[in-house]
């Protein structure tokens, strides 16, 4: 459990260390030469603090119910600017669960997310892993995404699930599974108990 765990604290801190596309905070950096040619989304005077409120936090801490409730999953959470990160771990299980409640303070659209989840992205939040390889994404209606992943390391083989939710117009949520192969099949109970209308993109 400790490389699963050191890699996820790895993506974690990848995820908090945001660049800034114009007029949105992303949790994952984009390249420097992508950011600049992006156009901010809305005129900066309608946009909003990237302070999170106590509903962000109280939001992001909920957002999964019951879900990691049992005595085999610890919790932790961070509040700093324009994001709240709250992480699962499960030693016993060898899995980690991590959510943030992202403020894109000046809004976003699908081109912006779009180019947020891009193969450059993905690179860097997979780093850390030995190994890894893109399997599929899809959308279930215009609101939510899902990105499939395996990954491999120090010889673990992963299975990864992350969603992308478009929560508000100011706000989304990134929701991110990770589990050993072979317990592919708990990892389907929990992605159907997360996100029943897309569990999987096959």
């Amino acid at each position: 459990m400790k490389k699963i765990k050191s890699s996820i604290l790895f993506i974690a801190a990848i995820l908090l260390s945001a660049c800034e596309i114009p007029g949105a905070v992303l949790s994952t950096p984009i390249p420097p030469s992508a950011a600049a040619t992006l156009a901010p989304i809305v005129d900066m005077s309608g946009c909003i603090s990237p302070e999170p409120t106590q509903n962000d936090i109280d939001r992001a801490l909920a957002y999964t119910d019951e879900i990691f409730s049992g005595t085999e999953w610890t919790r932790s959470y961070t509040v700093e600017s324009s994001r709240v990160s709250v992480t699962f771990n499960s030693d016993s299980l060898g899995a980690v669960g991590f959510v943030e409640a992202l403020i894109f303070p000046c809004g976003y659209g699908d081109s912006d997310l779009d180019t947020f989840f891009s193969n450059e992205n993905w690179q860097i939040v997979f780093a850390n892993y030995e190994s890894y390889k893109a399997l599929s994404e899809c959308k279930s209606g215009g609101s939510l995404r899902l990105y499939q992943f395996n990954a491999v390391e120090e010889g673990g083989d992963y299975k990864i699930k992350y969603w992308a939710l478009n929560d508000t117009d100011t706000r989304v949520v990134g929701m991110m599974i990770v589990f050993p192969v072979e317990s592919e099949s708990l990892m389907d109970e929990y992605a159907s108990a997360l996100f029943p209308d897309l569990t999987s993109c096959n």
